[in-house]
């Protein structure tokens, strides 16, 4: 079983989220798990203060070091000295480095997680210290971690035995593999003069494989070329390619 650790002012925004779909389904069955730490409840004072005026001046509120520190201690103490040391800190961060697929694949084959969510104008520095690695999950601003943490637990949480139905299912989706999916279809045959492919209603699997592979890799060459240049591609892949290329540059 995996557990989530998650240090937030916002316990109910995780609550919510994680008690329905596949995150849902995979605590039912036992092999997720998500706790909150809130930091006002690990705070000395009578006014449960979590911020503070930054010290130089400037804008905005910085959150206290003691109430985070005390938070993680916690964890420690929740997940035992044996697993201190390997257990990932993640700190949310738009300073860290980009939330990819292969990271959430990495981080889903440990059995505890912890993440720490910042807030207001942002942390005091000596935070960072408590985190093994720092995540960004874009180019843009949110007005708190929590929302970059619901992404980490959906996209490490999927991926651990058990949770999602089929197995199969994960190895198909897009960067599964390091490129996009391919276009998928149901029932009607036909809708409004849009038609399903007749290969997928053929019944002949390897050519439903194929064709599958050819429009995954055109879509990846399409809309995001720069996959291509890091994936592991085979000799079939990079035949399809060629082929690709000749038709697009037929047309």
């Amino acid at each position: 079983m995996l557990t989530f650790h998650i240090v937030t002012l916002f316990p109910d925004l995780l609550t919510t989220y994680t008690a329905v779909s596949v995150i849902g389904r995979g605590i039912k069955a036992d092999r997720l798990a998500v706790k909150t730490y809130n930091p006002r409840d690990f705070c000395a004072d009578k006014y449960k203060k979590v911020d503070d005026t930054p010290y130089g001046g400037g804008a905005g509120m910085v959150l206290k070091p003691e109430p985070f520190f005390a938070a993680y201690e916690s964890i420690c103490q929740t997940v035992g000295e044996e697993k201190q040391g390997t257990m990932p800190v993640l700190l949310m961060s738009p300073q860290g480095e980009p939330f990819k697929q292969e990271t959430a694949q990495t981080l889903s084959e440990h059995t505890d997680i912890a993440i720490i969510c910042g807030h207001y104008e942002g942390f005091d520095e000596r935070i960072r210290t408590l985190a093994t690695q720092e995540i960004c999950i874009g180019d843009y601003i949110l007005t708190g971690g929590e929302l970059a943490s619901l992404v980490i637990i959906d996209a490490v949480g999927r991926l651990v035995p058990g949770v999602l139905g089929k197995i199969a299912s994960v190895h198909d989706e897009s960067f599964s593999d390091g490129i996009l999916e391919a276009p998928q279809y149901t029932k009607p045959p036909e809708f409004r003069g849009m038609e399903v492919p007749e290969i997928l209603r053929g019944g002949d699997h390897k050519a439903i494989t194929t064709w599958r592979r050819k429009q995954a890799l055109m879509r990846t060459m399409k809309r995001r070329p720069d996959l291509l240049e890091k994936a592991e591609l085979s000799a079939t892949d990079r035949k399809l390619l060629d082929e690709i290329e000749l038709e697009l540059d037929g047309n």
